[in-house]
């Protein structure tokens, strides 16, 4: 059999010399393809009846690879969500694939065709101005774990930094005198600049005081650098412990991410325009960010709909020279 047929070599010159040698792609997103393939090659082989090292490239047939989504979907119970994200890894596979191996074009093409389900859309989960608050003033500063927590919120807040990131940041990245600053390392090894206010840039002073640089900044009960798991557990925490004392905040799921969109928001409404929010948050695209211009119109349209013009005069409502539209959209 021509090896140029077999699937494997493919699988092991996709995972190390294109997702990490060629696009440099974060370890949580090769994680996930890796998990993909792990999945896809065992049902692959047990539908087809063959060993796994023997696998050949149409082995894994567009009819295959719908049967395989129907398992992630109706047998393993997960999402549509994950269901495009599975489909995503082997459509990846299929361009590297064909763009090395013209004789597998045809079945690249075939493959790739496999559309995406559409999924609902999912609405942005933020916090309002006075409930960040509250999260901010859950944890108890006066003992050793709960500044390092208020830190940690608070950085979160300031950054819009991922829990990943956070967990990752090393103290050498920050620059805590005027104009205070940190560099944070994001997906695919880039590394973008935000500033800190002047109160994030204190508390972290006294968390970091008399520490290397090459140290994590934020640290668990054992003195070991915290993980992103560890991060999601502080966060939804304080946020069960705020959602006792702010009825607005019951039945919201607060998470490293929503604090993250709470501070697009935030910048938003404070006039911050959408691009500069771009790259504070660290998106490639400013469709993604555009999420949060769309979130914000909706605020205001609330807020214009629930004012009770009930009480004025016919006539004056008549008289009153409406704004153009242009007028109107540019003002929202």
């Amino acid at each position: 059999m021509n090896d140029r047929n077999l699937l494997g070599p493919w699988i092991r010159r996709f995972l190390l010399e294109h997702m990490v040698a060629e696009r440099n792609f974060s370890l949580n997103t090769q994680a996930s393809y890796r998990d993909t393939l792990t999945l896809l090659l065992p049902f692959s082989a047990k539908i087809g009846g063959f060993a796994i090292d023997r696998m050949t490239v149409e082995d894994i047939s567009p009819a295959v690879v719908r049967r395989f989504l129907d398992h992630v979907e109706y047998d393993r119970h997960c999402s549509s969500a994950t269901r495009n994200l599975r489909l995503s890894a082997i459509h990846s596979l299929a361009r590297f694939i064909g763009m090395h191996s013209p004789v597998h074009l045809s079945w690249c093409g075939d493959v790739r065709s496999i559309p995406f389900k559409k999924t609902a859309k999912t609405l942005v989960g933020y916090l309002e101005k006075p409930e960040m608050d509250a999260l901010l003033a859950s944890p108890d500063r006066r003992t050793a774990m709960g500044a390092r927590d208020y830190a940690l919120l608070l950085f979160l807040y300031n950054s819009g930094a991922h829990a990943d990131e956070a967990a990752k940041l090393t103290i050498g990245r920050l620059q805590l005198s005027e104009p205070a600053s940190v560099r944070i390392l994001g997906k695919g090894n880039k590394t973008r600049v935000c500033p800190l206010w002047p109160a994030t840039a204190s508390v972290l002073t006294r968390l970091v005081a008399g520490r290397s640089a090459n140290d994590t900044v934020f640290l668990g009960r054992t003195n070991q650098p915290m993980t992103r798991f560890g991060v999601h557990r502080i966060v939804t925490q304080y946020g069960e412990h705020a959602a006792k004392s702010l009825v607005t905040m019951k039945g919201k799921h607060i998470s490293p991410h929503s604090v993250r969109h709470t501070t697009a928001v935030h910048l938003l409404r404070a006039g911050v325009d959408i691009n500069t929010i771009r790259a504070w948050l660290g998106h490639v695209s400013l469709d993604t960010t555009n999420i949060y211009a769309e979130v914000d119109l909706e605020m205001k349209a609330k807020a214009l709909a629930s004012v009770d013009i009930s009480g004025l005069p016919a006539a004056a409502r008549r008289s009153t020279a409406l704004p153009s539209l242009m007028t109107f959209l540019k003002q929202l």
